[in-house]
């Protein structure tokens, strides 16, 4: 399994948010699923160590991957 860590930037805050997936799956293909649940959804759900956020989509101003991390079992 990978591990992934998003960073929403917003106008004012940053927020990261970790994802497992698969070992084949790249980073880009993260990317590209992050901006369509974007442009599917006006508001989505971000979970991470601070707590979870409801977030409005229209107000990141950029997304990216900053992480990607093999997990070992």
């Amino acid at each position: 399994m990978k591990e992934f860590t998003i960073c929403y930037t917003f106008d004012n805050d940053t927020i990261t948010e970790k994802m497992i997936k698969d070992l084949d799956v790249k980073k880009e293909d993260v990317e590209q699923e992050v901006v369509e649940m974007m442009d599917h959804n006006k508001y989505f759900i971000v979970k991470n160590d601070q707590g979870n956020y409801i977030i409005n989509s229209y107000l990141v101003r950029f997304v990216q991957v900053i992480n990607e991390r093999i997990l070992v079992k």
